[in-house]
């Protein structure tokens, strides 16, 4: 059992570190240390080389102080004071360059063979750097001889012969002091970068994380939406534009909770609306069979105007419910229907609007002709109220004709063009209105209803001339809304 806990507790650890690690904090110390590593290599390879040189110019240095005195003695040292000079400079052999002369000056029996020669008159960088390397790998002792510039021009060259042991133990010693002093630099420099990465970015970068994560509960509450504060530039930008995005999806949100009350609300009047059309829509009936020849001509057009109130309540109704219904997909000659249209908007008689329809007699299409009905009404009467609105006659140009792929209408106006505004959100529920008192719903119905066709309904242009919309709906079997032939 203790083995299973501590097992667990192991486990708990070793996840804990793997998390750390997976942290902005984490990975920030993990790429200070592999550099502060490399840093190390980079001064620490050089500066051992360079210890290296400077010892054996020292043992140099050492040797031609011994070779002076011998030089400096007119009779010949004796063996003993020889032996002590050589073993004072630490090396077995002292040959002097003067005057073109090279001489043995200092010599004693060397215990093995030279297994290399060291210039340090003309060895380079990179050359130190590898000799420096390959002493420090090499534990075994070697002789090896080391040749140089005499100092205070004393002489034209200077070698020695020594031992390798000295000097790699030498090295060994110095490379541990710097290890130890290049640890400690590493580990003040690494805790000082964590904790200033901390302070300046990680800190900040958590309150946006919280802020975001305190807005996601509650996004319709405006006291969430993040105040930029950071003094770091990007931060403070990237501040900004949460709190701009935040502050468009609060009022997004909140418009759509005041659509959905709307909705609810428009949902019971329809409701109401069509039980009282359907009454109506009985005593409209009998009115066809009045002795009256008037009312008799009349009564099928009443008919009709009721039967699509009652149809556009029903479809309200089904819109309440985030749902269109299906197009009911019919053949139907265009031209009829049109001028249906116009004699419902009241543009068939004559008036300050002119209505003029260029359409095919021939043009027979297919499509959902109610649904069509409502997408033409709005376009119509849009163009309708803005050319009114101006006081001035006005002309609404209805055109149609097909292609190979596509049945297109275009319903133009000669009215003075849409706002700016109403263009950014044309087709957009209550944010597309063009007209004062307007609620934008028309566009955005007829544009649903035409893509529920498969189709697209576009703004062709928009400005002092006038106003056009094109409806393009496909002529292809297969529709978007599945629909099938009434």
């Amino acid at each position: 059992m203790a083995e299973s806990d501590q097992s667990a507790r192991h486990a708990a650890g070793a996840k804990a570190r793997g998390s750390f690690f997976r942290t902005l904090s984490g990975r920030f110390l993990l790429l200070t240390l592999a550099f502060l590593m490399l840093a190390e290599v980079l001064i620490f390879v050089p500066s051992v080389a360079r210890f290296r040189a400077d010892f054996l110019l020292e043992k140099l240095k050492q040797a031609q102080i011994a070779a002076l005195v011998q030089l400096a003695s007119d009779e010949m040292i004796s063996p003993e004071l020889e032996a002590e000079l050589l073993r004072n400079a630490e090396v077995y052999n002292i040959v002097l360059r003067r005057d073109d002369v090279r001489q043995l000056v200092l010599s004693s029996p060397v215990p093995g063979q030279i297994a290399g020669d060291y210039d340090l008159r003309t060895a380079g960088p990179w050359t130190l750097i590898k000799d420096a390397i390959v002493v420090m790998a090499e534990p075994e002792n070697h002789i090896v001889r080391v040749i140089g510039n005499p100092v205070q021009e004393g002489g034209q060259l200077i070698e020695v012969t020594l031992e390798t042991r000295p000097l790699r133990k030498a090295m060994l010693a110095y490379a541990g002091r710097i290890l130890m002093l290049s640890a400690l630099i590493s580990a003040v420099t690494a805790v000082l970068l964590f904790v200033a990465v901390q302070r300046l970015m990680v800190v900040p970068i958590r309150r946006v994380v919280r802020h975001m994560q305190l807005y996601a509960e509650a996004p319709e509450d405006a006291r969430r939406v993040i105040a930029p504060d950071s003094p770091v530039e990007e931060l403070r930008q990237a501040e900004e534009a949460l709190a701009s995005m935040q502050t468009q999806l609060t009022g997004a949100l909140k418009q759509k909770e005041r659509l959905a009350q709307l909705g609810g609300a428009v949902a019971k009047i329809s409701h109401d609306l069509r039980n009282i059309l359907t009454s109506a829509q009985l005593f409209a009936d009998r009115l066809e069979g009045s002795a009256d020849p008037a009312v008799k001509r009349s009564a099928p057009k009443l008919v009709a105007s009721i039967t699509r109130a009652v149809n556009l309540c029903e479809a309200t109704l089904a819109f309440g419910k985030a749902e269109e219904p299906p197009p009911r997909l019919s053949r139907f000659a265009l031209a009829p229907m049109v001028g249906e249209v116009a004699e419902a908007e009241g543009l068939a008689d004559v008036g300050t609007v002119t209505c003029l329809i260029e359409v095919p007699a021939n043009l027979v299409i297919r499509a959902d002709r109610e649904q069509l009905f409502r997408v033409l009404s709005n376009l119509i009467r849009n163009a309708r109220q803005a050319l009114e609105a101006t006081g001035e006659p006005g002309t609404i140009e209805v055109s149609a004709g097909e292609d190979e792929t596509d049945w297109w209408i275009k319903v133009g106006d000669s009215g003075p063009g849409l706002p700016a505004k109403a263009r950014e959100h044309l087709f957009a529920a209550f944010q597309g209105g063009a007209r004062k008192g307007g609620t934008g719903l028309g566009l955005a119905i007829a544009a649903e209803l035409v893509r529920g066709h498969g189709g697209r309904l576009e703004l062709s242009r928009s400005d002092a001339d006038g106003t056009e919309f094109v409806l393009h709906l496909p002529r292809d079997a297969v529709m978007a809304g599945n629909g099938v032939d009434a």
